[in-house]
């Protein structure tokens, strides 16, 4: 139910800063990033229950769970990286949120060279 409650209010937040768009557009800039936070703020409530489960993903790898680690960390980097950029490009700044976008993806593909290095050492082990 709360996908219902989210959806909601994301088009009651649209619905009234298409209300604002003619006579103030900043009113209707700042109503968008705040429901944008609320939304925010309702997924960080929901990483609770998801980190219960990566707990207990961690007891089956054995030895792995930096892994999930990182794969938490890409998931973290890419949400921030679409929020920001959707929030710079409602605002009229396609070219910020397009860097932004750049960064997110780079950052994630750096993080991941440790990942690779481990696969490919462990490739290489079992070839010898």
């Amino acid at each position: 139910m709360e996908i219902v409650k989210i959806g909601i209010l994301g088009v009651a937040g649209v619905m009234l800063a298409l209300q604002f768009k003619s006579g103030k557009p900043e009113y209707g800039l700042y109503l968008g990033a705040a429901v944008c936070l609320i939304i925010f703020v309702f997924s960080v409530r929901g990483l609770g229950a998801l980190l219960l489960k990566v707990q207990e993903l961690e007891e089956y790898l054995k030895g792995s769970g930096s892994y999930l680690g990182f794969l938490l960390k890409a998931v973290g980097i890419t949400y921030v990286c679409e929020f920001c950029a959707s929030i710079c490009k409602d605002a009229g700044y396609g070219a910020v949120a397009g860097q932004i976008e750049i960064f997110g993806k780079l950052s994630v593909l750096l993080m991941g060279i440790p990942v690779l290095v481990a696969v490919v050492e462990n490739i290489n082990a079992f070839a010898l």
